[in-house]
């Protein structure tokens, strides 16, 4: 626990992504059903120039000063230009911590996918289910992209990546001796594939999907039924579905 003194010694900015921490780490407590220090609390939250937290709500109404705290947290990170994802696991200097990630043995293969919003939230998603590596085809939106930043929530950094040309990737996929999977229109519906317990998947071009060279490769090509009245999901949300699946 950092001393009132401790943290007035800190810079500003370094100071308020302390009390982020801290207000936060005590919510996800509250949430736990763990007991906290709410003198102390009070103390940092008016320290960040915020409202101390009536003693009725710290009481009578946990759950409520658990939201307060979140909210807090999140208002001192906006103040820093950052924003907050919900319980995120991080380290001791507030960065996600990789070590925590499961990681098997997966590789997902960008395909020429033009948004950097859907890059973005392509590797929120594959941090979350176990990708070790995303390969990005050439004309691929770049995951340093703001608004692929952004979009990941800092999963950009915890997933391992990089670009190839075509003709790497297919050098790749002759060489790698695992399933190539294709998230593809005309495939096995997905609700009844057996995944492999490791192997590369390929996702494709927002408009004209997986390229032939690549497509030809694939050892399997899996589905996503729909009923609507768009021919495909957005890609980003297929690759959602298809690696929580796979996990």
């Amino acid at each position: 626990m950092l001393t009132e003194q401790k943290l007035l010694s800190l810079k500003e900015k370094t100071r308020f992504r302390k009390i982020s921490m801290i207000l936060s780490q005590n919510a996800h407590d509250i949430k736990n059903g763990k007991g906290v220090d709410w003198k102390y609390l009070n103390m940092v939250i008016e320290m960040a120039g915020l409202d101390a937290i009536p003693s009725e709500i710290e009481e009578k109404d946990p759950r409520k000063a658990m939201l307060l705290l979140q909210d807090y947290a999140g208002i001192l990170l906006a103040r820093l230009g950052s924003e907050p994802s919900d319980w995120d696991i991080t380290d001791s200097i507030g960065n996600l911590d990789v070590s925590k990630r499961v990681i098997q043995d997966k590789i997902l293969i960008l395909d020429r996918l033009r948004s950097p919003y859907n890059v973005g939230a392509v590797f929120r998603s594959a941090d979350s289910f176990g990708i070790k590596k995303i390969i990005l085809l050439e004309e691929t939106a770049s995951p340093d992209h703001p608004h692929a930043r952004r979009t990941s929530r800092g999963c950009t950094d915890t997933v391992s990546w990089q670009y190839m040309s075509e003709k790497e990737a297919v050098e790749f996929l002759t060489s790698c001796n695992m399933p190539v999977l294709a998230l593809e229109l005309g495939g096995e519906n997905i609700n009844t594939y057996s995944f492999p317990p490791c192997g590369v998947a390929i996702l494709g071009n927002e408009e004209f999907g997986i390229s032939p060279e690549l497509l030809k490769l694939c050892t399997d090509r899996i589905t996503i039924p729909t009923a609507g009245t768009k021919g495909s999901l957005n890609v980003s949300v297929a690759a959602g579905i298809l690696l929580q699946r796979w996990f």
